[in-house]
């Protein structure tokens, strides 16, 4: 196989890691349902992959391999993050069961 396109389908296997993260974390709609959907869980499962990859072929990429790898990496933790948080705030905004079962006893 040419060194070209083991290049076209190392990009495409990470590119593909990096749209089904993008649906999980609920920034783009899954185009089977045409729904957006957010599963952080499975996000998570999906950036280790690419973060495996990345381990396990360093010494094997070269220079724009690299960057590629570590640019999607670099957005899907950013991303990750920042549904984490959001996922954090709105539970902290929900009352807890104490002060709701103190309100209905009222």
């Amino acid at each position: 196989m040419s060194e070209e396109k083991n290049l076209d389908l190392f990009r495409a296997l990470i590119h593909s890691f990096h749209l089904q993260t993008m649906m999980q974390l609920g920034k783009i709609h899954n185009p089977m349902t045409n729904k957006i959907e957010r599963d952080l869980g499975q996000a998570e499962i999906s950036i280790d992959m690419v973060e495996m990859l990345k381990n396990k072929t360093a010494g094997n990429l070269d220079e724009s391999e690299t960057r590629f790898i570590d640019a999607v990496l670099a957005e899907l933790k950013l991303n990750y993050v920042n549904e984490k948080n959001k996922e954090s705030a709105g539970a902290s905004e929900l009352p807890s069961q104490d002060s709701a079962s103190s309100e209905e006893n009222k």
